[in-house]
């Protein structure tokens, strides 16, 4: 019963992945406001009844869509972090950087950014899942210990480094993975001595 279960699972999430990666080529092709139900159904070969077996509608499809690979962003963070919790600066390697390589491996979806009508809310919940992750999963210690207010200090860091995101996705992800982290690490340096995990505490 338990397998039963699984497998109808798992073809359910194939089935809704199916319709996700239809939304995201279309508004590539189309932009968001003009795709219908029609459209996503057509793109991913299945009937309207199944559409709306998962979905009410477009919106609550591309509500999914936003919130899934967002949640799934923050779920990456973790992964470098199960063994050694603080990390040193000068200590740091590509794989602290997990969520990097999150970000290209679901490059379909995050190259959405570049186009103006596109996923609704994207271009302001994307970076507000950098800050959260900042905010809820990490301790910062700055450079020589030197005092300031860690909220803004985690703003100012979030930030920033989303602009560096936007402009490797917006540049085709013209540097390696590898090239983009060594820099993002280097600028890191400049200011944080040494980051602590404590996501999942």
């Amino acid at each position: 019963m338990e397998d039963k279960r699984n497998i109808t699972s798992q073809r359910q999430n194939r089935t809704k992945n199916h319709f996700k990666q239809a939304l995201i080529s279309l508004i590539k092709e189309k932009g968001y406001h003009s795709v219908t139900v029609k459209d996503i159904v057509d793109f991913a070969a299945y009937n309207r009844s199944t559409f709306y077996v998962h979905y009410q509608d477009k919106i609550e499809l591309a509500e999914d869509l936003l919130i899934s690979t967002l949640q799934g962003l923050e779920d990456s963070v973790g992964k470098p972090y199960v063994t050694v919790r603080k990390v040193y600066t000068d200590k740091l390697t590509p794989p602290s950087f997990h969520f990097v390589s999150y970000i290209y491996n679901n490059r379909d979806f995050f190259e959405l950014i570049n186009y103006e009508d596109t996923l609704p809310g994207l271009h302001i919940r994307f970076p507000q899942t950098i800050l959260k992750i900042y905010k809820e999963k990490f301790i910062f210690e700055t450079l020589n210990s030197a005092p300031v207010n860690m909220d803004y200090f985690k703003r100012y860091t979030a930030y920033g480094f989303y602009g560096l995101l936007q402009n490797w996705i917006q540049s085709g992800f013209k540097e390696t993975q590898e090239t983009f982290i060594k820099e993002v690490i280097d600028l890191a340096k400049t200011h944080i001595y040494s980051v602590k995990y404590i996501g999942d505490n």
